[in-house]
C-alpha cells in the first residue's frame, strides 16, 4: 500500500513540475493579453490612438514602398492639379504629388519625434535621478539651472540656436532633445524623491549596496512608469515643434518634405488656389498628434 502511495506521489510531482515551470510564462502572456484586452475594452480612444501611432510608424518605415511617386518627382503640365485618380491628394506648384510628399513627411516626423523623445527622456533621467537622489547643494544648483532654462522663451531660443548651428536633421534632433530634456528632469526628480524615502532604500544602504546599484536596481525600475508617460508626452510635442520650426523656415531645408514646411512657403502662397497643398499635411499632423496623445493617456491610465 505504501509503494502505491509513493509512486502516486512521484507521478503527481512529475506532472506538477512542467506546470510550475510554465507558470511564470503563462502569467506573463496573460498580463500582455490583459493589457490589450483592457485597452480595447476600456479605452476606445486609446485604441484608436494606438492604431494611428502604429500606422505612423509603418508609414515612416515603408514610405518608399507606400508612396506611388518620388517625394521630389515632378510632372511638367501637372502643376496645381486637383485631387484625382492619378494624384490622390493633388499636386503642388511645381508638379509634385502631394500624397507622396505627405507619406515621406511621416518618415521625418517618425525619425525626429522618436529620436528626440528617446534622447530627451534619457537626458531627463540622467539629470533628474542624479539631482533627486543626491540632493543637497547639487540638487539646489541643478534645479536653479532648470528654472532658468524653463523661464526662457522656448520658440525664440530654438530659432536662435538653429540660426547659429544650422538646419538639418541631426541638429534638429539634438536641439529638440536638449530643449525638452532639461525641463523634463523636474518630473523625474519629483518621482525619485518620492521613491528614495521608502524603507527598502534605507535597508539597501544599511546592507552596504553601492549608490549605483541602488539607482539601477531600486530607483530606476520604480520611476520607469513616470519616464514612459514623459516619453509619450514628448513625442507629439516634438513633432509639433519640428512642424512649427519648419513652418517658420527654421526646420529641415527644402526639398526634404516636412509637414510644417509643406504648409508654409508655397502652401501659403497657393492656399486659396490649391487648398489641398496645406489641407492634407495639416490633417496628417493633427491626426498623428491626437493619436499619440490618446494612446499615451490610455497607457498612463
Amino acid at each position: 500500500m505504501s509503494d502505491i502511495e509513493l509512486s502516486a506521489a512521484a507521478s503527481a510531482a512529475a506532472s506538477a513540475a512542467p506546470s510550475g515551470a510554465g507558470a511564470p510564462l503563462e502569467k506573463k502572456d496573460s498580463a500582455v493579453k490583459g493589457f490589450f484586452k483592457r485597452l480595447v475594452k476600456e479605452k476606445k480612444l486609446g485604441t484608436v490612438g494606438a492604431i494611428i501611432t502604429l500606422l505612423l510608424l509603418l508609414t515612416g518605415i515603408f514610405a518608399d514602398v507606400i508612396a506611388p511617386y518620388g517625394m521630389n518627382e515632378t510632372y511638367v503640365g501637372d502643376q496645381l492639379t486637383e485631387p484625382s485618380r492619378q494624384f490622390i491628394f493633388g499636386t503642388d506648384d511645381i508638379g509634385r504629388d502631394v500624397f507622396s510628399r505627405v507619406i515621406h513627411g511621416a518618415r521625418v516626423s517618425v525619425i525626429v519625434g522618436l529620436s528626440a523623445a528617446i534622447i530627451s527622456t534619457t537626458l531627463s533621467l540622467l539629470i533628474g535621478v542624479t539631482s533627486g537622489y543626491i540632493g543637497g547643494k547639487l540638487d539646489l544648483f541643478v534645479q536653479r539651472g532648470v528654472d532658468i532654462w524653463i523661464s526662457l522663451p522656448g520658440l525664440v531660443i530654438l530659432m536662435i540656436i538653429i540660426s547659429i548651428v544650422g538646419t538639418g536633421l541631426v541638429p534638429m534632433i539634438i536641439i529638440l532633445s536638449l530643449f525638452y530634456g532639461v525641463p523634463g528632469s523636474r518630473i523625474i526628480r519629483g518621482a525619485v524623491i518620492g521613491v528614495k524615502e521608502n524603507a527598502y532604500i534605507s535597508a539597501s544602504r544599511v546592507v552596504g549596496c553601492s549608490t549605483l546599484r541602488i539607482l539601477l536596481r531600486h530607483i530606476l525600475p520604480n520611476i520607469l512608469p513616470t519616464a514612459l508617460v514623459l516619453f509619450t508626452i514628448r513625442v507629439p510635442a516634438i513633432i509639433l515643434a519640428e512642424a512649427g520650426l519648419s513652418f517658420l523656415g527654421f526646420g529641415l531645408p527644402p526639398p526634404t518634405p516636412s509637414w510644417g514646411g509643406m504648409i508654409s512657403g508655397a502652401g501659403r502662397m497657393y492656399m486659396f488656389q490649391a487648398p489641398w497643398m496645406v489641407l492634407w499635411p495639416g490633417v496628417a499632423l493633427a491626426l498623428v498628434v491626437y493619436g499619440i496623445n490618446m494612446f499615451g493617456d490610455a497607457l498612463r491610465d
